[in-house]
């Protein structure tokens, strides 16, 4: 079985708490170009979020695309997990994520996307790794790259 890769610093005594996420790889250009996602602190992350009761990844990651960039999408093929260990001090909280990372296709823009406080910004992949703050999404990006 293949170990699953962790980043960030899992801290001893520290309850964490679980915050299960589906992100997608959403290019254009053949794949040359990558978009992701500015909060408003900044930081840069691939599009998606957290998977609520009763979705699965798919279902949640159709619904963070629609949110975050206004976008219907197919979830294309699955790159695998990777968790990341992290505080939040915007909540004040540990949080443990298992990120779970897919390609997307036959991606439509077609509607305003339905939270404004992000910015979404296209960037070529390797810039894109470069500015991604989790190092599980910079993971996911990688595995994507090969498979190109």
């Amino acid at each position: 079985m293949t170990e699953i890769p962790y980043f960030g610093e899992k801290i001893t005594d520290v309850d964490y708490v679980d915050r299960y996420g589906v992100y997608g790889i959403v290019s254009r250009l053949d794949h040359r170009e990558i978009c992701l996602i500015q909060a408003p602190n900044g930081a840069y992350f691939l599009p998606g979020g957290g998977i609520e009761a009763g979705e699965n990844q798919e279902m949640a990651l159709k619904r963070e695309l629609i949110e975050e960039l206004g976008v219907h999408a197919e979830v294309g093929q699955y790159f695998g997990q990777a968790d990341e260990y992290f505080y939040s001090s915007h909540r004040d909280t540990y949080y443990h994520n298992p990120a779970y990372i897919y390609e997307t296709k036959a991606v439509r823009f077609d509607q305003a996307p339905l939270e404004d406080f992000n910015t979404i910004f296209w960037f070529d992949v390797d810039t894109a790794i470069s500015k991604l703050k989790r190092g599980s999404h910079k993971w996911g990006v990688e595995q994507w790259k090969k498979h190109l």
